[in-house]
């Protein structure tokens, strides 16, 4: 099931020189892992550019389930420069990747992957754990 994520950043929309193709889940090739989050190129390439713009090299995408939304729970997405104990991190392509312990069961084989199309744009989760979504997409169970 994949649902677009509302992201925490500072990123502007200024898309000159950006490239605007479709990058979707399905023509972007990703080695997906059972035992782990997984991430696309795209998506790896939409953080290291966010990072660049923030100016900041110390911070880690942390993805979170948390309770709420009307299916029961929801993703987080945010840069964060904390590590908590039993934090699992993944690195991919030079981006680091965090999943909290208690996260981690509910996004294993998880693809978080990024959408630039003309009438979309942002962070999806492929996420085959979720059996049911709301009608609004911010929320499985």
């Amino acid at each position: 099931m994949t649902e677009q994520v509302d992201t925490h950043t500072h990123a502007g929309h200024d898309h000159a020189g950006h490239d605007h193709g479709d990058h979707s889940a399905t023509d972007t090739k990703v080695d997906t892992r059972a035992d782990s989050i997984n991430m696309s190129d795209a998506a790896s390439g939409k953080v290291k550019s966010l990072l660049e713009q923030e100016g900041r090299d110390d911070l880690a995408l942390r993805i979170a389930v948390q309770p709420g939304g009307c299916s029961g729970l929801r993703y987080q997405l945010f840069f964060d420069e904390r590590t908590l104990d039993g934090d699992v991190v993944t690195d991919f392509d030079g981006v680091a990747v965090v999943v909290d312990r208690m996260s981690v069961p509910y996004l294993n084989g998880a693809t978080i992957d990024f959408m630039d199309t003309i009438d979309k744009q942002g962070f999806t989760i492929d996420n085959p754990n979720a059996t049911g979504s709301c009608a609004c997409g911010d929320s499985f169970h």
